[in-house]
Parts: C-alpha cells; sequence; structure tokens
C-alpha cells in the first residue's frame, strides 16, 4: 500500500525513481508522481492518475532531469484518486511524500489555515507540507524542522521530504509505516520496501519507529525517537531480484502459485530432526515459554485470519491447546479478557500489517505470557517486537493475492502445533514422528496438486458467466473454504462467500440454483459421509457442484457434479494440500474475465493503514 522512493546523487535521479516505483507496483495504488530539484536549480513535479506508466510516459514528454528528487505511488484514503490529491506535495519551495495516515489532519488544516495556508488538495499529507513548510521559515534548517513537526503528528506515517533551500539532502521520518535507506557509492536512497531500489545497491540500512534520517549524497545520520544520534546495522543482500522476473509464467500469481513446493520445502529446512520438530527454531528460549502456555490467541487480517483459524483446529486437536482466533481490526477496539498464561501469535506476509501490529502492541499492555509471529520478512516491525519468530520462507510475493505466503503460514502453524504439543507432553511421539514424515512429503504432494493445472483451468469454464459463488468445507476445510472464497472475490471480482457444509440448511440453501455454482473441498476423513450428504441437498436444488475429492473418497462425476481427484494425503495436512486447486481456480477464472490478475482494483499489497 502505497511506496516511496527517493534518491540523492552525482547523476540525474529521475529514471531511478521511476524504476523504484515500478517495482513497487505489487502493493496497490491509484496514482504516481514524482518531484525533482531540477538542473534549473527549482522544485518541479510530475503526477498523474493511473499507473506509473502513465507517469513514465508524461515525463517521457516533458523531461525532469536533476540530482535530488522524491516519488510516490498512492493509495487512496483521504480524497479521491486523482492529480491533484497525487503526492508529492508542495508547499513554497519543499515536497512531501507520505505513507500512513495523519490522524489529525482537520485539527492541523485549521490552524494552518488562519496562517495563511492555502490548500489545494483533499488529502491529509498537504497539511504535513505546509507545517513543514511553516517549522522552516522559523528553523532554518529542514532536520530540525521535521523533527518538531513531526512532534505535531498523530498517527502514522512514513515521510521522505526535499526542499530548494537545502538541495543538498533528503530527510526522512518513520512512525508504523516502513523506511529502508540504499547505501551507495557517492549516492544514497531511501524506499518503503528494498525491492525498490535493488537494480542500484545491495547494502540497505532500515529505520526503526520514530527514527528520522538525514540522506545526502556522501553521509547518512539518523536520530532514534528520543532524539538521540544512532547507528543502525547495515544488511547486504546477496540474492538477484529475480522475484520481481516473472519469468515463463503470464502472472506473478501463477508464478508464486507454481513455487509453493519449493518455498514449502525451504520453510520446513532446519526445522525438522528425523522424528520431532526442532522447537529451537522459534527462538532460544521457546522451549521455556511454551511449557507455560496453557492458551493461544491468534489474531491476525484477511488471508493470515484463515490461516490462524486452520491452525485453530490443529492446536485443539493435537496439542489439546484451547486457542481463539481474531481479525485483528477487531481485537485491537475491544475489551479483552486474557487467559491465564496465553500464547498472542500474530501472522502477517508483510509485517508491517497496520491493524496485526496495533494489536500486538495491544496485547503487551494486557498480561499475555509471550507474543510470537509468524511472518515472511525478518526485518518487519512485527518480528522486531515480537517475543519469539517463526520466519516463512515464501520470497517476495508480488501478486496482491496471497498464495504462497498462506501456505507457508499454514506450514509454519503446523511447526508450532507440533512444538507446542512435543514441549507440553500432550502429542504422543509416535503421532509427532507421523506427522513430520508427512511433512517431508508435503512438497512432492503439492507438485502433484499442481500437475492438475489444466483439469482447474477447464473447470474454470463453468465461471465464465458466473455472477456469484458458494464454497463449503467442513471442520479444517471450512477455512480453506474461505480462502477460496476470497481469491476468488479479490481477482475475479465474483461474489463468493464460504460456510461450513453442515449450516446450508441453515440459510444459505435458499441462494442455490443453477446459476450458483457450489464449489466444495473433500479430504477422506470422518466428516465424508455427512459432506455427501450436504452435496446432494445442493443437487436435489439444481445447484452445480465443482467438488476436490481424495482420490479414496468414492466420489464420481455425474450430471451437475464436476469432480476433481486429489491425491490422498494425511488428513492434518489437507488444507494445505486443497488450497492449492482452489488458488488455481480463482487464478483461471479472473483469466477468464479478463480482470486485472496480479493488481486487483481497490486493493493493496501491504495493508500499513487502519
Amino acid at each position: 500500500m502505497c511506496g516511496i522512493v527517493g534518491a540523492v546523487a552525482e547523476r540525474n535521479i529521475t529514471a531511478i525513481l521511476v524504476e523504484g516505483l515500478k517495482r513497487l507496483e505489487y502493493r496497490g495504488y491509484d496514482s504516481a508522481g514524482v518531484a525533482v530539484y531540477t538542473n534549473d536549480e527549482k522544485l518541479e513535479r510530475m503526477r498523474r492518475p493511473g499507473k506509473v506508466s502513465e507517469l513514465e510516459q508524461a515525463l517521457a514528454e516533458e523531461a525532469l532531469v536533476g540530482r535530488l528528487g522524491i516519488a510516490h505511488t498512492r493509495w487512496a484514503t483521504h480524497g479521491a484518486p486523482c492529480e491533484r490529491n497525487a503526492h508529492p506535495h508542495f508547499s513554497g519551495d519543499l515536497a512531501v511524500v507520505h505513507n500512513g495516515i495523519i490522524e489529525n489532519h482537520e485539527a492541523l488544516r485549521l490552524q494552518l489555515t488562519a496562517l495563511g495556508y492555502v490548500f489545494t488538495s483533499d488529502t491529509d499529507t498537504e497539511v504535513i507540507a505546509h507545517l513543514l513548510s511553516h517549522k522552516l521559515k522559523e528553523l532554518r534548517d529542514l532536520t530540525v524542522a521535521l523533527k518538531a513537526t513531526v512532534k505535531e503528528l498523530h498517527g502514522a506515517y512514513g515521510l521522505a521530504v526535499i526542499s530548494a533551500q537545502q538541495p543538498d539532502r533528503l530527510v526522512a521520518a518513520r512512525s508504523g509505516s516502513p523506511l529502508v535507506i540504499g547505501l551507495g557509492l557517492g549516492e544514497n536512497f531511501l524506499a518503503s520496501d528494498q525491492l525498490a531500489l535493488r537494480q542500484v545497491t545491495d547494502r540497505f540500512m532500515y529505520l526503526e519507529e520514530g527514527d528520522i534520517a538525514e540522506i545526502r549524497r556522501d553521509s547518512v545520520q539518523i536520530w532514534d525517537v528520543n532524539g538521540q544520534a544512532v547507528e543502525r546495522q547495515t544488511v547486504q543482500y546477496s540474492d538477484g531480484a529475480e522475484a520481481a522476473d516473472k519469468g515463463e509464467f503470464r502472472h506473478y500469481m501463477l508464478k508464486e502459485i507454481h513455487e509453493q513446493p519449493s518455498v514449502v520445502q525451504r520453510t520446513l529446512e532446519g526445522r525438522l530432526s528425523q522424528n520431532q520438530v526442532l522447537v529451537q527454531a522459534f527462538g532460544p528460549q521457546a522451549a521455556e515459554l511454551f511449557a507455560k502456555v496453557r492458551n493461544v490467541q491468534i489474531v491476525a487480517c484477511g488471508t493470515s485470519y484463515h490461516a490462524g483459524m486452520v491452525a485453530r483446529y490443529w492446536l485443539e486437536e493435537l496439542a489439546g491447546i484451547p486457542c481463539q482466533v481474531e481479525v485483528a481490526s477487531e481485537f485491537r477496539y475491544r475489551k479483552v479478557v486474557v487467559q491465564p498464561d496465553s500464547l498472542f501469535v500474530t501472522i502477517s506476509q508483510s509485517g508491517e500489517t497496520a491493524d496485526t501490529l496495533a494489536a500486538l502492541r495491544n496485547a503487551k499492555e494486557l498480561g499475555f505470557l509471550a507474543s510470537l509471529a509468524i511472518c515472511n520478512v525478518g526485518i518487519s516491525s512485527l518480528v522486531r517486537e515480537s517475543d519469539l519468530t517463526l520466519l516463512t520462507q515464501a520470497g517476495r510475493e508480488i501478486g496482491v493475492a496471497s498464495t504462497k505466503a498462506f501456505t507457508t503460514q499454514l506450514v509454519g502453524l503446523l511447526l508450532l502445533t507440533l512444538s507446542l504439543g512435543q514441549v507440553r507432553g500432550t502429542l504422543t511421539a509416535g503421532v509427532e514422528a507421523t506427522l513430520v514424515e508427512e511433512l517431508r512429503r508435503l512438497p512432492a504432494r503439492l507438485g502433484e496438486a499442481l500437475a492438475m493445472d489444466s483439469t482447474v483451468e477447464k473447470i474454470a469454464e463453468l465461471f465464465a458467466e458466473k455472477n456469484h459463488t458458494l464454497f463449503l468445507g467442513r471442520g479444517a476445510q471450512f477455512p480453506v473454504a474461505m480462502e477460496g472464497a476470497l481469491k476468488l472475490k479479490e481477482i475475479s471480482y465474483i461474489h463468493a462467500e464460504a460456510y461450513p457444509a453442515g449450516e446450508l440448511k441453515h440459510g444459505p440453501l435458499a441462494l442455490v440454483d443453477n446459476d450458483m455454482p457450489v464449489v466444495t473441498v473433500a479430504p477422506n476423513n470422518e466428516l465424508l459421509e455427512k459432506l455427501k450428504s450436504n452435496l446432494q441437498e445442493v443437487r436435489a436444488r439444481g445447484g452445480e457442484l465443482i467438488v476436490f475429492a481424495d482420490e479414496k473418497a468414492g466420489m464420481t462425476n455425474g450430471e451437475g457434479t464436476h469432480v476433481v481427484q486429489m491425491p490422498h494425503i494425511h488428513d492434518i495436512l489437507s488444507p494445505i494440500l486443497y488450497t492449492i486447486p482452489l488458488q488455481l481456480l480463482s487464478y483461471y477464472v479472473a483469466v477468464l474475465k479478463g480482470t486485472d490478475v496480479d493488481q486487483p482494483r481497490n486493493l493493496a499489497k501491504s495493508v500499513t493503514v487502519e
């Protein structure tokens, strides 16, 4: 959600800024803009609604050439997506780009209007520009003025600022929205994600909460939340930027679906002994803490929330631990009764999800035993602020609709379940050994599911003219059905709902007719016969069934019933396997519908605002 790129160098930086924005397109946005201190010694900008390509075309027609600049992709929170609301925002001879939300912008707008400042946009960001301009008149130094400005801002922000008065520097501030500095030779850079800068550097410094930075061509200075000068660790990456390349695939989403066997394998590596999960994979103090755990509270958003719902079945069945799962945006705003010795578990792909981070910070005040993050980004805020961590190894996920991040989260949560059961003595050694062996086989099973790609593509044709779909599942497959419905609505814009199959007769059955396809997952478990009865209820009402069924479930094609045979797998691991065909189904339906698969409308990859 939103993207920032900045640069100060001895060469023209406009192309670097635009390329950085292109690399951040996966985050979701509705407009783009750039501001450059040009070789004519003045601050100029170009902004366009729509894609970065629109901005790039405008710059091709009217070039901005300079050695200092900032750029931004905006996801609208205040004001419509249009050119006047696009970043950067100006106030006099300074320019600002901003990720996040300023909660007290209305009060500040009134104060600044009274001082004579004229607002030309509907955004909360323009408040920052005018307030900073006002401080700069008094304090004369851009960095000092930024330090004074942020003291009056309430909310979340990642800020980058340049000024024609002091064109030797780029200044930045971070509070609740990530920023990273890229280090070069005689040039330095800033971005909201290191991916934006991989074409110019492989060395990075990550700003921490409350940091303010002054970035010059040949130096970087950072001050912490207390105003003390600090040094942040430099991280060097040796891997290439291959994640930004679709390779042989038409879309990033399809590439990421097919990467799941390898990323699951990476997530398991180093975490399994011959017969057990290595508990220390969660941290050196994990075994001691896990022995004290009597309850688990899981908090997450979107796809990660569905992963948490699956984990609840595992934790209660295998580890014998009561588990509650809640959407982060609800948890943070209600009065919570904390059960004794509760482990607080957060799940996030980016580790910067605003609601999940806020819930973690709230939990620290509520008396939880400890916090644990299941996350894909090792340097994220969620990881840094949690007591324990399990990093998934999904790699960069660019498609907005999460795929490989979800399955690696499920693997991480199963490792957590087995670790808790092992330490607390509620899981027998034989059961753990069986499941460890099944985990070793899981990448191959996922490969078998992906081999059904063409079969699922054919099934997708049934949805070409449909506008509504019902997804059904029982037990731990119900959250999988929820995830399938979410994927379909996210990228094909077909309205989709998910229900426990047993709930059909309590309302949803009223919707079933020959225009409402019903998708279900049917592993071969103790609920299979009950599920078959539920599906007969659908067929009796003329509903068309698409069933992803275990090859041993004894289900076959029939009139109005399309069965896709799935490889047999241990029931505990079946939610991971059955996710694959639902992802493929949503993908191929979206392709048929002609939607923007990787960047669906109105959505963002990393939701860093409330």
